[in-house]
């Protein structure tokens, strides 16, 4: 081999080397982040009544641009009391809702998922009529599923939804 090949061929490999590391190393940083930014939504309308114990959850957590809003059900957030009219109980349940966007700053366009538990399927096309009126199109992708009961015994239905902004 001519005089010099060899060290100058190994001084590239050597580089070359380094630079795939120093590659690697950079794409994995970009895949784990740090960690995320956490903040927890909790408007004025969810705070504990004075001398009542602190909720057991989160009516909204805030990572990285995305919420995740707790189940709501359609009890009136003072009252407690869940409407007799069952429209009236997802109206509620959806306007409570809104409140956990609006206190991060967004609408119900920024929802992307939802999931609505029933106590009674056959109330399915009810709940529909309403959720329509607050849900445009494009909607946002959706499950329904029937359930036997929910934490408040008189609750008929509880949305859970994530957003995006």
């Amino acid at each position: 081999m001519w005089p010099g090949v060899r060290p100058a061929i190994s001084a590239t490999v050597t580089l070359m080397r380094t630079n795939l590391c120093a590659l690697l190393l950079g794409t994995l940083s970009l895949a784990v982040p740090l960690q995320a930014q956490k903040k927890t939504i909790t408007p004025p309308e969810f705070a504990p009544a004075p001398g009542a114990a602190e909720p057991m959850y989160s009516p909204g957590v805030l990572v990285d641009g995305t919420l995740y809003i707790s189940g709501q059900i359609g009890a009136d957030l003072k009252t407690r009391e869940v409407p007799a009219d069952f429209e009236a109980e997802v109206k509620t349940c959806v306007d409570n809702i809104g409140i956990v966007l609006k206190a991060a700053g967004m609408t119900y366009a920024d929802v992307v998922s939802v999931q609505v538990y029933l106590t009674d399927m056959d109330l399915f096309a009810r709940m529909n009529a309403v959720y329509a009126t607050y849900f445009k199109t494009p909607r946002p992708s959706r499950t329904a599923v029937g359930v036997t009961r929910l934490a408040l015994p008189k609750a008929r239905i509880e949305i859970t939804v994530t957003a995006r902004k």
